[in-house]
């Protein structure tokens, strides 16, 4: 017997429509700083990874397009993507690349740099995106953050449906940056917990991995 869905099982739509709305109106990709501050909230706050595990929405979209749609080959993931060198490398490049966007966006925002209203896919290629901006009564670099952001979320997006497609529907959690933050997250608590000369040896740790 099938169980009921939940609510929070038809997330894939809100990850689905952002990048649609942010096709229309870059603006929206503000909208996409949810989905980078919740999970480090919900993992701090709660020492587990319940947003990867039964929250993301986008995970939700890899598995709903790998496997109810038949779109990945469904092998396993190999070794060296696992592997912690990958996942923390990974992880840093990412937070570079997230940094220098910033850095663009605060050279806009103190006039040292013109709006560039392009998205950069893959970190590389630089798309014509202009149909998606349409103005705002705040500063260019509002709309600057907003195509940088874009750029990051396609990027990332793109890079889980290349990984669904070649191995199993969700291989991007296995090497997401949010992923892998909220885990360092949840090890550190768990690690703080057996410190503490007042936490039983024989408890189990809270966080799945």
């Amino acid at each position: 017997m099938r169980s009921k869905k939940k609510w929070y099982d038809y997330l894939w739509v809100v990850s689905l429509t952002y990048l649609i709305l942010g096709f229309f109106n870059i603006l929206f990709a503000w909208l996409g700083l949810f989905c980078f501050f919740i999970p480090l909230i919900l993992s701090i706050a709660g020492g587990d990874k319940a947003y990867c595990n039964r929250y993301c929405g986008r995970g939700q979209l890899f598995a709903l397009a790998g496997g109810r749609l038949g779109l990945s080959r469904k092998k396993d993931v190999p070794k060296w993507m696992k592997s912690a060198w990958f996942r923390y490398g990974f992880l840093a490049f990412f937070l570079v690349m997230f940094f220098v966007m910033l850095w663009n966006t605060c050279l806009v925002f103190a006039g040292a740099k013109s709006l560039s209203m392009v998205v950069t896919l893959l970190w590389t290629f630089k798309l014509p995106w202009h149909w998606a901006y349409h103005g705002t009564l705040f500063s260019d670099g509002t709309a600057q953050f907003a195509f940088g952001f874009y750029s990051v979320m396609l990027t990332s997006t793109v890079l889980g449906f290349l990984t669904m497609i070649l191995f199993k529907p969700r291989s991007w959690c296995v090497y997401c940056p949010m992923g892998t933050m909220t885990q360092l997250i949840c090890k550190a608590r768990h690690r703080k917990k057996t410190c503490d000369p007042g936490h039983r040896n024989d408890s189990k740790p809270s966080c799945s991995f």
